[in-house]
């Protein structure tokens, strides 16, 4: 695993954004800026049946840290019923079709 993430982060384009093995979990490249090199990133998208990305752009984890503070977030009882709450009054969503992609297993 460690071989393809240094391979996507060398050879990867900018915001490119790479599928895993765990569906709606993508990897995603961030370019450098103000003297940051670039560097790799976790991206949570949900997916949808054809195995895309249901929004352009999901939640960007850059470290085990945001992992913990947003697991917390997503941990709470309140946030769900907020959720559930906004499925009843949102109308329903169309489907999209993708292609098949390079998958990096994790």
């Amino acid at each position: 695993m460690d071989e393809k993430l240094l391979g996507f982060l060398n050879d990867g384009t900018d915001w490119e954004r790479k599928p895993t093995s765990l569906p709606g979990v993508f990897i995603l490249k961030l370019p450098a800026f103000k003297g940051r090199a670039a560097t790799l990133a976790i991206e949570i998208n949900p997916v949808d049946s054809t195995g895309s990305p249901s929004k352009k752009r999901g939640i960007v984890l850059r470290s085990e840290a945001d992992i913990v503070e947003i697991n917390k977030v997503l941990s709470n009882s309140k946030l769900l019923q907020l959720a559930k709450s906004i499925d009843e009054i949102n109308p329903p969503r169309k489907k999209a079709t993708t292609d098949q992609r390079d998958v990096i297993e994790i």
